[in-house]
């Protein structure tokens, strides 16, 4: 619940990357911060990302040499400062007739490689994919590859643990909170908040608002603050499918297309493989995207152009989608509308500021969230510094090179635990992993079990990181709902229900069994 003692410092609006983000800084700074999410944290479009903290690659045909510069010194930043959701990849580049020359390609890899100060991950390197193991599931036609650098992150772990650590810095973090109507008012801003199953809505005020809606941005000028002309946003939905094991290997794929789109293949969940992703102009429904058929077939037929296996409709086992909401600077195409951030300061003398973020990646939220305190300083002159490049986030609190000794080591600690549990459990948590099963001995002691999902678990995941349903869990919290039968995903919302909390019916389409 909002706290009652005198105004906030920031408010914020949207509880994806981008406003976690914002709060965990400021709440670091010393400010007193309350952020609103209307649904789950992460429920849109920051958990349907690719999973990838890179520099974009396919940026640099754009001149966007600043956003792939800063993205690729965040990408190991966000290594370091989390380690258990956050892992380094290997991609394999084939290269054919229609890409450009090999050497400019090995040239724009050099640069990738060096425009951002790599330190950890290993430089590129050529690939005969007659030769290499790496070649073996790909068309006998794809004999040269450049095999470079990237890293995968659980994005939606990686909002829920941002938002964990701006409440442990004392941020009041609300999801299922709706904002009704924000007006300024004698030098605050005074918002009507609704939070759900309340039986109607109270009020809040701060020194400053921050809009970080998403693709609701500038619905949230218009409707909810009164901006009469907010500025524009171009809606690009992103969609992605979760497939069967395509390869046996480790490594990932980019595969550019005839289109000059890029669709990548990376394992996934130890068991899939992921593929996408889309971009096309959206203009349906904000709270349900949906794959096309159209998207559907183009990435099958994307990653079957590639591989000698036959990649097929029947193979799928989940899909999503996603809004991504860009900053409408005309772009042609939706492939080519910039992915960088705009920062629309509103601070008329005299008058509290509002800040509206457009745009982003998550691989730069962090450094968003630092341009958003520079924007806003002249108004906190006692906010402390910038902080959070050296800081690590909940359960990160270690060197990255120590990962699989403190999976072994966890393991031994709690040798009551199914054979793969540790690993996945110290991937999802860290060194937080201790917490949910303090005083655990035996497998009795962690309750009813729902797959590899324990009652323990979900206790946790109830108290310390906001989860009401089981979509919470199995699909944001975790990626269960790939393992769960559907009598398991109904028990867990059994469960739920019977603690009082949201628990809707198991998706249709999700799960096995």
């Amino acid at each position: 619940m909002p706290s009652g003692d005198g105004p906030y410092d920031l408010a914020i609006i949207g509880g994806g990357i981008n406003g976690c983000g914002i709060a965990r800084d400021a709440a670091g700074r010393g400010l007193k911060v309350f952020l609103a999410e209307q649904d789950d944290l992460a429920r849109a479009t920051s958990s349907a990302s690719t999973k990838l903290i890179h520099g974009g690659l396919r940026y640099l045909e754009y001149f966007e040499f600043r956003l792939v510069r800063e993205a690729l010194i965040e990408r190991e930043v966000l290594f370091r400062a989390a380690p258990h959701i956050v892992r380094p990849l290997r991609f394999v580049l084939p290269h054919h007739k229609g890409l450009r020359p090999w050497p400019i390609l090995l040239f724009g890899l050099f640069l990738y490689d060096h425009l951002g100060g790599r330190k950890i991950l290993p430089p590129t390197r050529v690939v005969d994919l007659r030769r290499d193991p790496l070649g073996e599931p790909l068309r006998p036609n794809y004999v040269r590859g450049f095999e470079y650098s990237d890293c995968w992150v659980d994005d939606a772990r990686l909002v829920v643990l941002t938002a964990r650590d701006a409440a442990d810095r004392g941020a009041d973090i609300s999801p299922r909170t709706r904002c009704l109507k924000a007006r300024r008012d004698g030098g605050l801003w005074r918002l009507t908040i609704e939070q759900a199953g309340s039986d109607g809505g109270h009020a809040i005020a701060a020194r400053a608002l921050i809009n970080t809606a998403g693709p609701w941005v500038s619905e949230v000028l218009g409707s909810v603050i009164g901006v009469r002309q907010p500025d524009r946003i171009r809606l690009v939905k992103g969609s992605h499918l979760v497939l069967d094991k395509l390869y046996a290997h480790d490594r990932c794929y980019t595969f550019q297309n005839a289109d000059d789109r890029v669709c990548f293949a990376i394992p996934y969940e130890d068991e899939f493989t992921l593929i996408g992703t889309t971009d096309e102009d959206y203009r349906g429904d904000l709270a349900f995207p949906a794959i096309s058929d159209t998207e559907r077939d183009y990435l099958l037929e994307s990653v079957g152009t590639y591989l000698k296996r036959p990649v097929t409709r029947d193979m799928v086992r989940w899909s999503y989608s996603g809004i991504r909401p860009l900053y409408d600077d005309g772009a042609s195409k939706a492939q080519e509308a910039t992915r960088d951030y705009v920062l629309k300061l509103d601070a008329p003398d005299g008058h509290p500021p509002l800040l509206s973020v457009f745009g982003g990646k998550i691989t730069t939220y962090r450094r968003l969230a630092e341009a958003v305190m520079a924007k806003i300083a002249p108004f906190f002159p006692t906010a402390g510094p910038p902080w959070t490049a050296t800081a690590a986030l909940p359960g990160g609190d270690f060197p990255h090179a120590e990962l699989e000794q403190r999976v072994a080591e966890f393991g031994a600690r709690h040798a009551f635990l199914p054979p793969l549990e540790p690993r996945r459990l110290f991937r999802a948590y860290g060194t937080r992993a201790e917490r949910i099963f303090e005083g655990a001995r035996r497998v009795e002691d962690i309750g009813q079990r729902f797959g590899p999902l324990s009652e323990r678990e979900i206790d946790y995941l109830i108290a310390e990181e906001w989860a009401r349903s089981a979509d919470d869990i199995l699909w944001r919290r975790s990626k269960l709902g790939l393992r769960l039968d559907r009598t398991q995903q109904a028990a867990l919302s059994s469960l739920l229900a019977a603690r009082g909390l949201e628990a809707p019916a198991p998706r249709a389409g999700a799960g096995r069994g």
